[in-house]
C-alpha cells in the first residue's frame, strides 16, 4: 500500500467550498429550528466560514446563493471574505421560492415567468462578475405531479432554449453547472432528474457548461461512482454537492451514512484526474444542520471527506492494476480495502500541525469561545435562514 508520507503533498491541493446557507437556520418540511448565533445577514455567514478554514485549511471559498446572499455591494462582501481569510465562490439560483414558479421556471408555458426565471439568471451572472466567481450553479424543482399535467417533451425544448439564453450571457472564464434531480418536489417526473437527462442539455450548450453532482441526490442503491467515472472520461463533472442520506435527500453530513461510498465516489475522483490543482472539478458541500450545530457540522464534513480523500490516495494502483490485469478478484478487492480500513486520522493530525493548524479541529473549535462569542453579540435583528 502507498505510504502516507508520499500523498501528504498532495493533501495540500484539496479545496472544498463551503454554502452560505449551511450556517443559516433550517429544518424539516415540518419546522425550521432557530439557534443562538445564527448570523443575521451574508457578512456574518463569511465570518462563520472563515472559522471552518481557519481551524482546516480545507475550505478557502464560500458559495452564494442568491437572492438569500443579495446585499447591496457585493465589492464589499468580496473585500470582507478576503478580510477574513476566504474567497467567494460559486453563484447559485434560486428560481423555486417565488408564487409564479409553482408551475415551472425555466420549462415555463408562459413566456413572461419564463423569461423572469432567465433574467433572475443574467442577475446571478452580474453578481459573478462583482465577485469572481467563476461557476454559476443551477438546479431546478420544475417537474410534474400527474401524468398528462404537461407536455414533457415540450418542457425539455424550452429548457434547452432558456439554458442556451443564460449560456450566452456568460463570460469568457465562467461556466453553467446543471444539478439533477430525480424527484421532490414535482413526483411524477422531474425535467432534470438524472446525470443523463443534465449531460445531454449541458452538452447541447458548449464546453462552459457541465454537469453539476449531487451524492444525496439519486435512487437508493445508485451506483455513485460509476456515474462519476463516466462523467470524468466525458469531460463533462464540473462540481460536487457533497453530503450524505439514508432514505432520499437528507443533506446530511457528507459520510454519515455510508463513509464506504464516499471513499469508492474519491477513488474514481482521483482515478479519473478529478482531483488536485490541475483539475477543475469543484468539491463543494450542500448540507443544512437542522439539529447539530453549524460551525461544527461543517468542520466534521470537510474533514469527513479528507479522511476518505487520503485513504482513497492510498490505494496502490500498480497493485490493483496488476491484479485486476490477472484476474485476481479477491486480490484486487483487498488491495482497495487495505487503504479503506486504514486509520489515516493520527497521520492527518500530524499533517495538520505540520502545517501551523490544529492537530483537532472539532476540539479547537470548542476551546475557541468563538460559538459563545457569537451567541452572545448576536441579539436582536432576523436570524438568517431559508428565503433570507
Amino acid at each position: 500500500m502507498t505510504d502516507f508520507s508520499d500523498i501528504a503533498p498532495r493533501l495540500a491541493e484539496q479545496a472544498i467550498e463551503l454554502p452560505s446557507w449551511a450556517f443559516g437556520n433550517s429544518g424539516t418540511r415540518f419546522k425550521v429550528f432557530a439557534q443562538p448565533g445564527v448570523p443575521r445577514d451574508p457578512f456574518e455567514k463569511i465570518s462563520d466560514a472563515a472559522q471552518v478554514h481557519r481551524l482546516t485549511g480545507l475550505a478557502p471559498k464560500v458559495a452564494l446563493h442568491i437572492p438569500w446572499d443579495k446585499v447591496d455591494d457585493f465589492g464589499a462582501l468580496a473585500r470582507h471574505a478576503a478580510d477574513e481569510g476566504v474567497a467567494l465562490g460559486t453563484v447559485n439560483s434560486n428560481t423555486f421560492q417565488d408564487d409564479d414558479y409553482k408551475l415551472g421556471s425555466v420549462t415555463h408555458r408562459d413566456d413572461r415567468i419564463r423569461q423572469k426565471a432567465i433574467d433572475h439568471h443574467f442577475e446571478c451572472i452580474d453578481v459573478m462578475n462583482e465577485t469572481g466567481s467563476r461557476d454559476l450553479k443551477i438546479w431546478l424543482a420544475d417537474g410534474t405531479n400527474y401524468p398528462g399535467q404537461d407536455d414533457v417533451r415540450g418542457r425539455q425544448d424550452r429548457l434547452a432554449d432558456s439554458l442556451q439564453k443564460i449560456y450566452d450571457r456568460l463570460g469568457d472564464d465562467q461556466r453553467l453547472v446543471l444539478e439533477y434531480k430525480f424527484f421532490e418536489p414535482a413526483f411524477y417526473h422531474t425535467d432534470v432528474p438524472d446525470w443523463g437527462t443534465s449531460y445531454a442539455q449541458v452538452s447541447a450548450l458548449g464546453p462552459k457548461a457541465m454537469v453539476c453532482l449531487d451524492t444525496g441526490h439519486h435512487a437508493p442503491g445508485t451506483n455513485i461512482e460509476f456515474i462519476v467515472m463516466q462523467l470524468l472520461r466525458l469531460g463533462k463533472l464540473g462540481s460536487f454537492d457533497f453530503n450524505s442520506r439514508f432514505y432520499a435527500d437528507d443533506d446530511l453530513i457528507v459520510g454519515a451514512a455510508d463513509p464506504f461510498q464516499l471513499f469508492r465516489i474519491l477513488v474514481e475522483v482521483i482515478r479519473g484526474g478529478g482531483y488536485g490543482a490541475g483539475s477543475d472539478v469543484a468539491f463543494m458541500l450542500d448540507q443544512c444542520h437542522n439539529v447539530e450545530d453549524k460551525i461544527p457540522g461543517q468542520i466534521r464534513s470537510v474533514l469527513n471527506v479528507q479522511e476518505m480523500t487520503a485513504r482513497a490516495l492510498l490505494v496502490d494502483r500498480g497493485a490493483l492494476d496488476a491484479a485486476q490485469t490477472a484476474g485476481d478478484v479477491l486480490g484486487a478487492h483487498g488491495i482497495l480495502m487495505d487503504a479503506f480500513y486504514t486509520d489515516v486520522r493520527p497521520a492527518l493530525a500530524e499533517w495538520r500541525e505540520s502545517r501551523g493548524l490544529p492537530a483537532d479541529p472539532m476540539r479547537a473549535y470548542a476551546e475557541s469561545g468563538y460559538g459563545a462569542g457569537i451567541a452572545a453579540s448576536r441579539v436582536g435583528g432576523e436570524q438568517a435562514g431559508w428565503g433570507a
